[in-house]
C-alpha cells in the first residue's frame, strides 16, 4: 500500500491489544520522522518523552481521565512544548559551530535575530508559538506510523500540570499532547467521517 492508502487506513485508535509490541526499529523511525519534521528558525522547541513504563502511564492515567489508550499502548509518546527559547538559540548556534570560534562569529548576524525575535515575544507568545512546533512533530510522527501499519492516536485529554509533575519535567518543558503507539484490539466498527473537500478547500 502507498502512503496516502496508509492514511485511508489510519485511524484515531481508542483500544490497543497491549500484547502485541510495536518493533524497535518502527519506534526509531517514527522517532526519526519526528526528528525531521519542519519547525520554526530550526530551533525545534519541543521535547519528546517516550514513555513505556507501565508504572509510570498507569500514574498519567489518573490524571488523563482514565482513556484507556494511556497503559494500553506500547509506547506513550509525550510531545512537549520548550520555553527556553533564548537558551535555545545558543544550544543551535553552539552546534552548527561546532565550538569553533571564528565560525561561531559568522553566525552572529543569525544569532542576533533569531535572539530578536524570541525577545519580541511574551512568555506566553513563546509557550504558543513552541506549542505549534510541537503539534507539527506530532502530525510527523503520526504520518510516519500509518506509513509503517503502526497504530496512534493524538491525544490532548489530560491534566497538563499533574503530567509535569509525573514526568518530573524541568519549568521550562510543558507537556502538550500524547502520541498512543500500539496494534489495534480490533477493526473500526465505524467508517472513516470526513466533511466534503468542497467544506474543507476554497481554490481561487
Amino acid at each position: 500500500m502507498s502512503f496516502l492508502d496508509n492514511l485511508e487506513w489510519r485511524n484515531a485508535t481508542k483500544e490497543f491489544d497491549a500484547s502485541k509490541p510495536v518493533v524497535q526499529e518502527d519506534l526509531d523511525k517514527i522517532l526519526n520522522a519526528i526528528k525531521m519534521a519542519p519547525t520554526s528558525f530550526g530551533l525545534q522547541s519541543w521535547h519528546v518523552y517516550v514513555v513505556e513504563d507501565l508504572e509510570t502511564r498507569k500514574k498519567m492515567k489518573e490524571h488523563s481521565f482514565g482513556q484507556a489508550q494511556v497503559d494500553t499502548s506500547a509506547y506513550l509518546l509525550v510531545f512537549c512544548a520548550r520555553t527556553d527559547a533564548i537558551e535555545r538559540v545558543d544550544s543551535m548556534i553552539d552546534h552548527l559551530s561546532g565550538g569553533d570560534a571564528a565560525a561561531k562569529e559568522k553566525m552572529k548576524g543569525m544569532e542576533d535575530m533569531l535572539k530578536g525575535s524570541m525577545q519580541k515575544k511574551s512568555p506566553e507568545d513563546v509557550l504558543c508559538w513552541a506549542t505549534r512546533q510541537a503539534y507539527l512533530a506530532l502530525g510527523f510522527g503520526m504520518a510516519a506510523a500509518a506509513e509503517l501499519k503502526v497504530d496512534s492516536c493524538p491525544m490532548e485529554g489530560f491534566v497538563n500540570p499533574e503530567i509535569d509533575k509525573i514526568l518530573n519535567l524541568p519549568p521550562h518543558i510543558k507537556s502538550t499532547a500524547y502520541l498512543a503507539l500500539g496494534n489495534r484490539l480490533k477493526d473500526p466498527e465505524k467508517p472513516k467521517f470526513r466533511f466534503p473537500d468542497k467544506d474543507l478547500f476554497t481554490h481561487l
